[in-house]
């Protein structure tokens, strides 16, 4: 049965695969830029892919893939993939061109047979930097699955010392009677589990007094997520694989004296200059002005309540119709900071915790609907960057632009990271929508510009 070394995926992350469709993939991406070396030669892809295999031992779950529990009978379990080759995991492009470079990988869907992820190594742009084009699936990449990820590449020293050879070999494949005894043992813990749930509230009576506000916690989120309903808007339709990202980057110092300025949030101000993007995109296509509601990725914090990869969704709508940017970034402000006074962040991980008792085929009808369109029309997610300078043997990284998976309905996300100093914005976008991506970057670019012309 599943041990350590085969893990069953979390409920989140079973979600995030459940989401998957052709014209729909799960995979989270990032398009990074690295400087040329200050002292030494330049990395060749033949050296970045060796030392990239070599620190495969900090990663395990980077040599693994999933394997199904016959008839379905719980979720996938992690296990060693036998075939591994670094080859097909880490491949060189020629293309020079950075942006159409990222739009063609991000386009193409990850392969289940295999571990679930990608690096792209460009060594020879046109301008002479060094691009790395990555993407993992969505339940690979939890928080502790990127901090390797990143580990595998990147270092604090210019120069970093070499990992020893970890001899790894793949664990023996679980046959399907194994598989089966460990979705029924996983099934009957579970049962178990909620068997003790009183015991364990006798044995702590004063968690009893917590008992009103966890459900009037779950009861708000629940409430935020369903109403009011996202509005009809063209940012959602039919879907297709093709995809485009849009990137812009600009000094962080510049979001960092908006936010000291106006009391504020780094993440407050990214979702106050998209609703002013997303209002900008709406004057240009003609269509009338309405509030858009986002989907907003938290971090939650509790290691006695931890579930899947550590995050919560917030549904806030995006005062689009307002037309002052420091009375949206202050409707912002005010809406999240009262929605995290009440813990509502934890109220949404506790209804997903819930939700990992239930049946499969329930918690995949509303994992789907969660992600639908009817519930929100885009997402918005803020993912801390590291603080001080990156290399990759040598090179710095100097740019570093997320892409925020998008859901099915979804046309277009918004992501934002930080790097070297830089914001670094990544709208995410189906190839047709494209134009509205750029669109919309800039129109995050011109509402920093108004906000800090108001910092005076």
């Amino acid at each position: 049965m599943p041990t350590r070394s085969q893990p069953r995926l979390s409920p989140l992350d079973a979600a995030f695969l459940a989401l998957e469709s052709d014209d729909a993939p799960m995979h989270v991406g990032w398009a990074a830029l690295f400087a040329p070396p200050a002292k030494g030669p330049r990395p060749t892809f033949a050296a970045i892919r060796s030392h990239i295999e070599g620190r495969l031992g900090r990663a395990p779950r980077y040599r693994q893939k999933l394997a199904d529990v016959p008839w379905g009978l719980d979720d996938p379990v992690w296990v060693d993939d036998p075939e591994f080759d670094i080859s097909v995991h880490v491949r060189r492009s020629r293309n020079g061109d950075f942006r159409q470079l990222v739009d063609e990988i991000m386009s193409t869907p990850l392969d289940h047979d295999r571990a679930l992820w990608e690096l792209w190594i460009a060594d020879e742009l046109d301008d002479g930097q060094i691009g790395v084009v990555g993407k993992a699936h969505h339940c690979l990449v939890d928080g502790l699955a990127a901090v390797e990820l990143m580990s595998l590449l990147l270092d604090v020293e210019e120069q970093p010392e070499t990992d020893p050879p970890d001899g790894w070999a793949p664990a023996p494949k679980p046959s399907a009677l194994d598989l089966v005894a460990g979705a029924v043992s996983h099934h009957a813990e579970q049962a178990l589990g909620l068997a003790g749930v009183p015991l364990r509230w006798a044995r702590e009576p004063q968690r009893l007094l917590e008992l009103p506000g966890r459900a009037r916690r779950a009861a708000l989120a629940t409430a935020h997520t369903l109403v009011p309903l996202a509005p009809p808007s063209s940012l959602n339709g039919p879907m297709d694989a093709a995809r485009h990202l849009a990137c812009h980057a600009r000094p962080l110092e510049d979001l960092k004296a908006i936010k000291q300025r106006f009391d504020t949030t780094i993440n407050d101000v990214l979702l106050s200059t998209s609703a002013g993007a997303l209002r900008t995109l709406l004057e240009h296509r003609g269509e009338p002005l309405q509030d858009i509601k986002a989907m907003v990725p938290v971090s939650i914090q509790d290691p006695d309540e931890r579930w899947g990869n550590g995050i919560a969704f917030l549904f806030l709508s995006l005062p689009c119709e307002e037309t002052d940017p420091v009375w949206r970034l202050r409707e912002i402000h005010v809406a999240m900071r009262e929605r995290k006074q009440a813990r509502e962040p934890e109220g949404s991980g506790a209804v997903l915790d819930a939700l990992g008792y239930a049946p499969r085929t329930l918690r995949r009808t509303v994992s789907k609907l969660l992600a639908s369109a009817q519930v929100s029309n885009l997402t918005i997610s803020n993912i801390p960057g590291p603080t001080m300078p990156l290399y990759l043997m040598g090179c710095e990284v100097t740019r570093a632009y997320p892409a925020v998976p998008l859901t099915h309905g979804h046309g277009i996300s918004i992501g934002m990271t930080t790097v070297s100093g830089q914001a670094c914005f990544g709208v995410y976008a189906q190839a047709e929508l494209a134009d509205d991506a750029e669109i919309i970057a800039r129109g995050i670019d011109d509402g920093i510009e108004e906000l800090l012309a108001r910092c005076g």
